[in-house]
């Protein structure tokens, strides 16, 4: 026990220190833009550091990450038309994206591998069309279907919206680290590597499933709801996009998947994508695809893992792969 608390708590000042510098970033007056890249920088390390938790820890291909986004985004701009505060509408989309995820785990957990994955690709298809039918309130329209402007979220400090963003990341952060440092990633790792192994060995497959579906969608959720209240206006293209599993999926890949620090890499890349692609409209979704491709083939444990590659590599194991290959 007392290795497990050691292992927990390394590494957590540095952690601590880099949050407390930057959430005196909106404080000290650097630029609006800057703190907009770190926005988004928060959000898409959030979504990426859950996404490996589910693929790269679990064997989870999950592709309805964003019907958790758009859920958690839609319970807090109805809540806030019918005036409930916006802190409790984002708890209540974590919620709702959890509920959500115990729902669908019933049909989809049934699946595994490529199934799991096609099987989970649908569920954000079916809320969009679902949301371009049902109009939950009433309010003015932004858009097609339930499209609607998030009622009050123009008078929220940036400040503030910055802050949540970062205490979201810091916590999926934390929440990475102690899976990492814990038995419970002992035994999704095992499940990964071989599951009926590790049934046999006595880890319980569908409940560390289970809990880490429904734990990953609540924070994707989270996430989600604080990103539409800085946008202001949320309708169901958007939020039931294809994009989204784009973006998480580009994070974890090119930064590294199964790797604690790959997510951060990624997000920092995605983020510098996202602005040099704006300008591409359409076709931006096409050119990372491309990236994802090409990154899965060149580097397929992504930058990270490449570094790392390059960092442990010596001349003599070059010499003793040409020698075994001449003889």
């Amino acid at each position: 026990m007392k290795l497990s608390a050691l292992r927990l708590k390394e590494g957590l000042t540095p952690l601590i220190a880099a949050a407390a510098i930057l959430a005196l970033f909106p404080v000290i007056g650097i630029p609006q833009n800057w703190l907009l890249y770190l926005f988004l920088f928060f959000l898409y390390l959030t979504l990426a550091n859950m996404w490996n938790w589910l693929a790269g820890y679990c064997g989870l291909i999950s592709l309805c990450q964003p019907a958790f986004i758009g859920l958690g985004g839609y319970s807090l701009a109805i809540l806030a038309w019918i005036g409930v505060p916006f802190y409790i509408g984002i708890i209540v989309g974590a919620i709702v994206a959890a509920l959500f995820a115990m729902l669908i785990s019933i049909p989809v957990f049934r699946l595994s591998g490529i199934y799991f994955a096609i099987g989970t690709l649908i569920v954000p298809e079916l809320l969009r069309i679902l949301f371009l039918i049902w109009r939950p309130v009433g309010g003015v329209l932004y858009g097609k279907g339930a499209g609607y402007v998030v009622k009050g979220a123009t008078q929220i400090p940036t400040m503030e919206i910055y802050w949540l963003a970062l205490i979201i990341c810091l916590i999926s952060v934390l929440v990475m680290r102690f899976i990492l440092r814990s038995t419970v990633g002992l035994g999704l790792a095992a499940i990964r590597d071989n599951e009926s192994t590790a049934a046999s060995s006595g880890a319980n497959v569908f409940n560390l499933k289970f809990y880490s579906f429904v734990a990953a969608a609540a924070i994707t959720g989270l996430a989600g709801a604080v990103f539409y209240m800085s946008q202001g206006f949320i309708e169901p293209t958007s939020a039931f996009n294809v994009r989204w599993t784009m973006i998480l999926m580009l994070a974890t890949v090119i930064g590294g998947i199964r790797m604690e620090e790959g997510p951060v890499v990624g997000a920092v890349i995605v983020v510098i994508l996202h602005f040099l692609l704006a300008r591409y409209g359409g076709a931006s979704l096409l050119i990372q695809g491309i990236i994802l491709v090409f990154i899965m083939l060149v580097a397929p444990r992504g930058i990270v893992g490449a570094v790392r590659r390059l960092i442990s590599y010596r001349p003599s194991d070059f010499l003793q792969r040409l020698k075994a290959r001449r003889s």
